[in-house]
């Protein structure tokens, strides 16, 4: 078994939640979406992100706007919904609950 495969599955495991925390500010365009998800060492390439905002769209979590840009094509900016901050809420909640019992778990001396 290879290291990077479980990481990699780890990594794709937050994803979602990483994208929604990114957004809970306000919105954000994919390049800045990718610039700090890669300056957060989580490895994303645009053939990844790019069906999972369409995916978080579709579930009524994220919503878009397009911008006319000088310098090429228009930009879509997403932002999110309403019910995507319940989820995030939510997320959060899950999160900090998952991250005590792995600490636990982790931490724990072996039973004998």
């Amino acid at each position: 078994m290879k290291i990077e495969n479980t990481k990699a599955q780890m990594r794709k495991g937050v994803l979602e939640y990483c994208i929604l925390s990114i957004l809970k500010d306000g919105e954000a365009y994919t390049s800045d979406i990718l610039e700090t998800l890669k300056g957060a060492k989580m490895l994303v390439v645009e053939g990844t992100i790019y069906p999972l905002l369409t995916r978080l769209k579709n579930a009524g979590l994220l919503a878009y706007r397009w911008e006319e840009s000088t310098s090429g094509p228009p930009r879509k900016y997403y932002a999110l919904t309403e019910t995507g901050k319940l989820f995030l809420n939510e997320l959060n909640t899950t999160w900090s609950d998952l991250q005590q019992a792995v600490k636990k778990v982790t931490s724990e001396k072996t039973k004998k």
